[in-house]
Parts: C-alpha cells; sequence; structure tokens
C-alpha cells in the first residue's frame, strides 16, 4: 500500500481492527518514508454476473428490479417483506454460486417463479401468466393445474 502523503510504497500495518457488525476491517498503517500514519478500511466486494437478455443485451444485475417483480406479482397478497428479502438473498446467492460472468434472465425468472411458487400460489400464476407469455386460457389452465398438483 502506498503512502498517501508522500507515496512511498512501504507501509506497515500498526494495528488491525474488525467492525462491530464484521462488514469492514479497519488498519492503521504507518509510512516507512515519511513515518506519518493513515487509516485504510478492508471491504467485502462482490461482483454479480451480467444479465443477457432475450434480444442479446447485456445489463448489469439490479436487485431493485428483481424486487419490483416479486412486488408487482405479490400485490395486495399476505407475503411480508422479510419473506421477500429471504427470497431475494436465495436467488442472489444462486448467482453468485454459478460462478459466471453472465446469467440468462430467462435463468434468474426461473429462479423468481420457484421462489414464488413457495411463497404464493397466486403471485407464482400471475408471474407466470406474463414470464411465460400466455396467448390463451389453455396456457394459462395448464399452469393452474401444475399449482394444484
Amino acid at each position: 500500500m502506498k503512502c498517501p502523503f508522500c507515496g512511498h510504497a512501504d507501509t506497515q500495518v500498526v494495528e488491525t481492527r474488525e467492525s462491530d457488525d464484521g462488514m469492514f476491517v479497519r488498519r492503521r498503517r504507518r509510512c516507512g518514508g515519511c513515518d506519518r500514519r493513515f487509516t485504510t478500511y478492508e471491504r467485502v466486494e462482490l461482483t454479480f454476473p451480467q444479465v443477457v437478455k432475450k434480444d442479446g443485451r447485456r445489463v448489469d444485475y439490479d436487485p431493485a428490479k428483481l424486487r419490483a417483480s416479486f412486488a408487482l406479482a405479490l400485490r395486495k397478497r399476505p407475503v411480508g417483506a422479510a419473506d421477500i428479502d429471504a427470497a431475494m438473498a436465495r436467488i442472489e446467492e444462486k448467482l453468485l454460486a454459478e460462478g459466471a460472468r453472465e446469467v440468462s434472465a430467462q435463468r434468474i425468472g426461473e429462479w423468481v417463479m420457484e421462489e414464488l411458487r413457495q411463497l404464493d400460489q397466486v403471485a407464482y400464476v400471475r408471474f407466470a401468466s406474463v414470464y411465460r407469455s400466455f396467448e390463451d386460457v389453455d396456457a394459462f389452465r395448464s399452469v393452474i393445474d401444475e399449482v394444484r398438483r
């Protein structure tokens, strides 16, 4: 780590402390050149894969879009915010566990459907009707029959 005061490359860690919540590490350093002290912070940086849309465009993963999908499907349904947060966390774990640089929007949609199926059957059918672009009543009926089983 270079000294921010003189640019000297030799700095020594004098003290290390973890934050109360465990989300970052604080390090006090001393420069070997000018003998001044400064503080650095280390945080975990999670990198989500890019989302590949149906038309081939690549966009950054946006948790707000995922939350909006859940909110729309679960509108006026008896599902709490904690349950939605837990479902989103499971999907984000899957995204990170994939270890890929890109993931298709279709795959994320399937994960959302799995979560909605567990949370609320009506929300599952709502989401499936839009996600799968039902063209007739029979397609709608097949999803309802699937839920009943």
